[in-house]
């Protein structure tokens, strides 16, 4: 039988996936579980590590019950999965304790320490990443002061991913990605011990896995994870990159013809820009964004990420929802989002300016700050629901705008995936709010299918990554949603007042985080 599938196994913060693709990158089929994680005291977000390999695992023979010569048929197995956070294990390869999740705050007074020190300037010029309490970096820090003790019986800090790639192959690494905007330098693509030094964990560098980049290197799957799985022994298994980066490879970031931006829109929001050297990487004075390794050589992914961004918008619906539940009134939350973002589509624009830092652990892009809350700003009796959501929209495109100008000028296009690319209505608003065309793919699972590309140039199934985007990815780019130009010159009038608000609702932040928790 002819082995022709590629299976991108995404394990995110809410679902954990396999998907199957044929090497011409068609969607076969898809298996999910929902994932599950746990707030704990003073903002920490945790997961249980064991569970996540079993799930994965279910993913696996899951998508056999869709495709059940599927083990006769595959070609590789790749992963990828949700960033920063702490995966550690001991010795022998069991976990240390629950995963801390890049949710987790508790590390947010060290990341402020660093500032005021100016070693975060230090880091930054290595891994043009700023610190942030999401990261493994400060959390480990966090762990050295007050629970030393797990350090000393951890043996490998590892991501999410690569948590999975070690049960899948027995092999400890992590990838180019979060290796290095992490603990590296972006320059030279390898761990930096300016950064190691600068963040006082010199004694647990010992912790760090070696750098795997899965565009050229795999193992392959042990017997043990074969029974677990339904798969082959010996098959191909590919250590992809972050999701994010995942993500933005299947969604078009990689254009050798143009200058595109993406943005994903989901949980979180994360603005990306391609560099195509690392002359082409630019820093800023405030010592904010991602600047992550891209497989393809030399080049790289400048991004900003807001913390949160359709937890605005679902922050909204529920807040609706609990009205209909008060009156005893049932409707359920996607007719709920669906006649909102029907309304918003008609409504009047710039009414409110609103800040989308809904998340509890503040904001990471274009400042950090884990104090950072939502706001709006100019409410009056005149203003109903679909005033409140449309600001939400706008606002989350005004972000986006903030995240893109810390990084240079605004893209010619922006292709736009996540939950929010199948609302017409944010696709409107954004294309006016940033001056720039908007696509969406028609690809559903991005992230899956950029660890599959990975994959696929990892087996020479193409001689490049170009080849592999010209099948894979360019086909699949609908057509352009145009700005509005009343809209977008009414955005133009309308950003700077947002920038202002933010500076100057600022300093406010922590005094109220610290009503908050007394």
């Amino acid at each position: 039988m002819t082995r022709d599938i590629l299976v991108g196994l995404d394990a995110g913060t809410s679902v954990i996936k396999s998907v199957a693709f044929l090497r011409d990158g068609r969607q076969l089929a898809s298996f999910s579980i929902s994932n599950t994680y746990h707030n704990v005291q003073n903002g920490g977000s945790e997961q249980d590590i064991l569970q996540t390999w079993i799930d994965a695992a279910k993913t696996l023979r899951g998508l056999q019950e869709h495709i059940p010569d599927l083990p006769d048929r595959i070609l590789a197995l790749s992963l990828t999965g949700q960033g920063d956070g702490n995966w550690l294990i001991d010795e022998t390869g069991e976990p240390v304790q629950p995963a801390w999740l890049w949710l987790d705050s508790r590390s947010a007074d060290i990341v402020d320490e660093f500032s005021a020190s100016g070693q975060n300037k230090i880091t930054y010029q290595c891994t043009n990443t700023g610190l942030a309490a999401c990261q493994m970096g400060p959390q480990l820090v966090h762990m050295m002061r007050h629970t030393p003790e797990i350090l000393n019986r951890t043996a490998t800090a590892f991501h999410c991913k690569d948590w999975l790639y070690f049960k899948l192959t027995s092999a400890r690494a992590t990838d180019p990605t979060e290796g290095l905007f992490t603990f590296g330098n972006f320059r030279t693509r390898q761990y930096d011990d300016a950064v190691i030094d600068a963040l006082g964990l010199r004694e647990y560098k010992r912790l760090l896995p070696p750098l795997v980049d899965g565009a050229i290197t795999h193992h392959c799957l042990t017997g043990r994870a074969a029974a677990d799985t339904g798969l082959p022994e010996g098959l191909p298994v590919i250590l992809g990159y972050v999701d994010v980066i995942c993500t933005s490879l299947g969604a078009g970031l990689y254009d050798a013809t143009g200058d595109a931006g993406v943005s994903v829109v989901g949980s979180t929001g994360m603005h990306m820009r391609f560099a195509k050297t690392s002359a082409k990487v630019t820093q800023n004075a405030d010592c904010t964004g991602y600047t992550m390794a891209f497989p393809v050589a030399n080049s790289y992914a400048q991004m900003q990420s807001n913390m949160a961004a359709t937890l605005n918008i679902d922050w909204l619906v529920d807040l609706i929802r609990s009205g209909f539940d008060l009156f005893k009134y049932e409707r359920n939350k996607r007719d709920v989002l669906l006649t909102l973002d029907q309304a918003i589509a008609t409504s009047e624009s710039g009414q409110l300016i609103y800040h989308p830092y809904i998340s509890e652990a503040g904001e990471r892009g274009p400042f950090i700050d884990a104090s950072a809350r939502a706001s709006f700003i100019g409410l009056s009796s005149r203003h109903n629901i679909v005033t409140l959501g449309r600001a939400i929209y706008e606002g989350l495109c005004f972000a986006a705008r903030d995240c893109y100008l810390a990084m240079g000028p605004m893209p010619k296009e922006i292709r736009l995936t996540g939950g929010a690319a199948r609302s017409s209505a944010l696709k409107k608003i954004m294309a006016s709010a940033l001056g720039a065309p908007v696509r969406t793919s028609s690809q559903e699972e991005a992230g899956a299918a950029g660890a599959a590309m990975i994959a696929a140039v990892n087996l020479n199934l193409y001689s490049s990554m170009d080849e592999c985007v010209d099948e894979w990815v360019m086909p699949k780019l609908g057509e352009p949603v145009m700005p509005d130009p009343r809209i977008a010159d009414h955005y133009d009038r309308l950003f700077p007042s947002y920038l202002s608000l933010r500076k100057a609702v600022a300093p406010n932040w922590r005094t109220l985080r610290e009503f908050s928790s007394a």
